[in-house]
């Protein structure tokens, strides 16, 4: 190595490392705080058996139990109806995990540390969310190989069912950002555990997941034929099994979007307040 060659180096070293453009930075941070999420879960196997166990305890409960009373138009047995129901139902249950660990980081102080480092302060929320909606994809992916064995057979092509799978996931990722926001907003892991499942209960039963909305009182059927967990259910089924597809698929995206463009606002909002 020549006397020339060592100086650039040692001009290189006192330079300091190159500076990333913010969005590739924000990339880079989110890649990072998914991977830390999703190790996290890698190594408590509990957390994931229970996830697994979950979704299988309702599809078995649901189709035994109402499969049987429960005769639903256009479809050839319960189980066609219940499964697109039982996909969703498990990712907005799933969301609860986003409060539930975002609490528990500050709780232990984690969160504070993060925000004192010189990292994207985006990249620890959507970290999160991006590891929690990955979770929705084995989850699903189980509920799915269990809907087989008990009689669920999707009729409409195995490009439409790979669409109707991508817009559960779209949706349960639009959620985890209602319940980062709640976690955020909360602050304590028993706060979240006992608020997290009240949104959730009435916009899943209170809706075409497990029956039809005909078959509810007129007063409900207002209410559970507008909320976005049956349109988002309706368009799933639609796209597994025929029927109409266009507008039913831009109300779930529209409501998506907006699920995720208030939430995310709101969260960004409440951590840079914390």
């Amino acid at each position: 190595m020549t006397a020339t060659d060592a100086a650039t180096e040692i001009e290189a070293d006192r330079s300091g490392p190159v500076q990333r453009s913010a969005p590739a930075r924000f990339v880079n941070d989110t890649l990072t705080m998914t991977k830390r999420n999703l190790l996290y879960l890698y190594r408590q196997p509990q957390i994931l058996v229970f996830t697994l166990l979950t979704p299988i305890m309702f599809v078995s409960l649901f189709n035994f139990v109402f499969g049987g009373s429960l005769i639903v138009p256009g479809y050839d047995t319960y189980a066609d109806f219940l499964i697109p129901g039982i996909m969703v139902q498990t990712v907005m249950f799933g969301g609860s995990n986003t409060a539930i660990g975002l609490a528990e980081d500050m709780t232990r102080g984690v969160i504070d540390r993060f925000r004192s480092l010189p990292m994207s302060r985006l990249a620890v929320l959507t970290g999160r969310t991006l590891a929690d909606g990955a979770r929705g994809v084995l989850t699903n992916t189980v509920i799915i190989a269990v809907g087989l064995v008990i009689g669920f057979r999707p009729a409409n092509g195995l490009w439409w069912f790979l669409a109707g799978f991508g817009l559960v996931l779209l949706f349960g990722y639009a959620t985890t950002w209602f319940f980062a926001w709640m976690g955020l907003k909360l602050k304590t892991v028993e706060a979240v555990q006992t608020a997290s499942f009240l949104p959730v209960f009435p916009l899943t039963f209170a809706a075409s997941t497990f029956a039809p909305v005909e078959n509810m009182p007129g007063w409900l059927q207002v209410f559970a034929a507008n909320q976005p967990v049956t349109i988002v259910v309706d368009t799933v089924r639609a796209m597994m099994f025929g029927g109409e597809i266009a507008w039913p698929a831009t109300k779930s995206l529209l409501w998506c979007a907006g699920i995720t463009v208030v939430f995310a606002y709101l969260s960004v909002r409440e951590y840079r307040k914390g």
